[in-house]
């Protein structure tokens, strides 16, 4: 049987002149107790014991109860507060203390004013119903927790964390403007279904030093960090979550392995998915739209697998880069200002059935010869520059790759090696593939159509290596080799109209080359003669007869005398020069 007692600031018949006098009237029973109070203020610090409720005889709000410092409410057994304003400062302990049992605070308002607004401490729990938690941070210190429809605003730091091996599940709350993150989970375990989190300063949802965290339906907008993010061998899931304009959509780091699905990350201001420093995560039919810088980021040693996943907008689409690696199955990739797939720098990554359409650029490979990209049933349409640019010493792979409506379709330089297998390059500008430099490119069953001036081309001391190429109705030639390319050409076909079957150098092979078009030999033009550039003394650029020359002299004085000949008798003019002690005369 639960015993009432009534609050009254007056007094009265029958009523308690302050809460403290009530809770010592039912400690004294040594039974359940529901305690009435009054609207008004009341300056209180309350120690609650055993089965006691608290609830405001009026409006939620209409009673405040506060003290000048520290805690305002210690529980110990089973308490619940209905309607309440709690209000206290530094309180470093809570202005609510659970300290054992089990607490429910219900439509009521925490202020923590450079303290913490509710502390659980470990073993006991606590139900937070439809109530809210201003200025200070509410932390589930290895305890369990429930809260649902809470509001959670201006916090100083983080605003809701469970730490230490707590449990506790969100439902339908909000957080705004934490002054760290929203919701920290570490070393804990906890569950948010249908939140809101807006303005925090750092990232808005974390879970590092091996947490585990599950985010569902939930929303993120406008903070200045990331959305979400898994650190320090976290684990957990995040699904059906909506991102927008946060500075990352969700980052994963440090050995954290989430699985994210369904996911929407719209205008981040750097990066939709980010990867790094040997995280993982399994990102499954998710979208980014309108990223700043990277819509997909796998670097410094990330390692996810994305399948399904829609990128349109921005400048990047996905890149591997510094050492990382990833692999991407059945993902789209439209409208790009810059590159459609990047892999840079030691870095190795797996296409496979992807799609990159609308991109300047489609693949972007570049670094040491640890650079690889393999990329299978890949289709490249609509592109301004080149479907897939191979440079450095990376090493490019294709299987079934196909690129429409572009530049230039294939091309390897400098020291890259391009390997082609079955793949099919339509309606290019220029040219179907192009090596340069010193690069390697070796392909099998490749076949260009339409192409607008070549279908295959070879340039400075590039090697080309092609065996069943079919190059059909390409404006210019089918195949070109200039300067000191070399390599072989075995089975191959090229049909058309009109232009040239093949035009090359005399290095390369041709071994059963079919066409009905003519094939050229480039004849090397003679080498320009040497010249040499004296520029002390003069250069003569034909016979020179009776000439009289001096230079790097300041004065030169000739004079002419005559004598006779001993054979003709002739007199004939023998000239002598006298010329300063620094001239020269010849």
């Amino acid at each position: 049987m639960v015993r009432k007692y009534v609050v009254s600031p007056g007094g009265g018949r029958g009523a308690h002149p302050d809460i403290g006098s009530a809770l010592r009237a039912a400690a004294a029973r040594g039974r359940a107790a529901r305690i009435e109070i009054a609207p008004g203020r009341y300056e209180e610090q309350l120690t609650v014991h055993g089965e006691v409720e608290l609830a405001a005889a009026g409006d939620p709000g209409s009673v405040v109860v506060g003290g000048p410092r520290g805690t305002v409410l210690t529980a110990f057994g089973s308490v619940v507060v209905r309607g309440l304003v709690l209000t206290g400062r530094e309180a470093d302990a809570g202005v609510v203390h659970c300290r054992t049992g089990f607490l429910t605070l219900d439509r009521t308002e925490v202020r923590a004013h450079r303290g913490v607004c509710v502390h659980v401490s470990p073993g006991a729990s606590a139900t937070l119903t439809d109530s809210a938690f201003r200025f200070g941070r509410t932390v589930f210190t290895g305890s369990a927790g429930l809260v649902e429809r809470c509001r959670f605003a201006d916090a100083a730091d983080n605003a809701l964390a469970a730490i230490e091996s707590a449990r506790v599940t969100v439902r339908d709350s909000r957080i705004d403007g934490a002054g760290i993150h929203g919701v920290r989970v570490s070393d804990a375990w906890a569950r948010l279904v249908g939140c809101e989190i807006t303005g925090t300063e750092r990232t808005a949802v974390i879970a590092d030093a091996q947490a585990e965290l599950t985010v569902e339906g939930c929303r993120v907008e406008g903070v200045h960090g990331a959305a979400l993010e898994f650190v320090e061998q976290s684990r957990g899931t995040v699904s059906d979550t909506r991102v927008l304009d946060a500075e990352n959509g969700i980052v994963v780091a440090s050995g954290a392995d989430p699985r994210v699905r369904d996911c929407v990350f719209t205008g981040c201001r750097d990066t939709g998915i980010h990867v790094q420093d040997a995280g993982r995560g399994a990102f499954e039919g998710c979208e980014v739209v309108d990223a700043g810088n990277v819509a997909v980021l796998s670097t410094r040693g990330g390692a996810p697998l994305v399948s399904g996943c829609r990128v349109s907008g921005g400048n990047v689409g996905i890149a591997v880069t510094d050492r990382a690696r990833g692999r991407f199955a059945g993902c789209s990739v439209r409208d790009l200002t810059g590159v459609g797939l990047r892999v840079w720098d030691g870095s190795k990554a797996v296409f496979e059935d992807v799609r990159v359409e609308r991109c300047p650029f489609g693949l972007d490979a570049k670094g040491d010869g640890g650079t690889t990209a393999e990329l299978t049933g890949v289709a490249f349409g609509d592109f301004d520059m080149i479907a897939v640019a191979a440079v450095g010493q990376s090493r490019v792979t294709l299987r079934s790759v196909t690129a429409e409506r572009g530049l230039l379709g294939f091309g390897a330089g400098e020291e890259a090696q391009l390997h082609l297998h079955d793949c099919t390059v339509t309606g290019v500008e220029t040219g179907g593939a192009l090596a340069f430099g010193t690069a390697r490119l070796v392909a099998r069953d490749l076949t260009v159509r339409g192409a607008q001036s070549y279908g295959l081309c070879g340039t400075g001391s590039a090697y080309l290596d092609v065996v069943g190429g079919r190059f059909e109705d390409c404006a210019a030639t089918g195949v070109r080799c200039d300067e000191k390319c070399g390599g072989r050409l075995a089975h191959c076909s090229v049909t058309g109209t009109s232009g040239t079957a093949v035009q090359h150098n005399g290095r390369v092979q041709l071994v059963s080359l079919r066409t009905e078009l003519p094939v050229r030999e480039i004849t090397e033009p003679a080498p320009p003669p040497t010249i040499v550039n004296n520029y002390h003394g003069p250069v003569f650029v034909e016979a020179v007869h009776s000439a009289q020359l001096a230079w790097g002299n300041t004065n030169v004085v000739q004079q002419q005398t005559h004598q006779s000949h001993p054979d003709d008798g002739s007199d004939r003019g023998v000239q002598t020069d006298a010329i300063d002690p620094d001239g020269v005369s010849r």
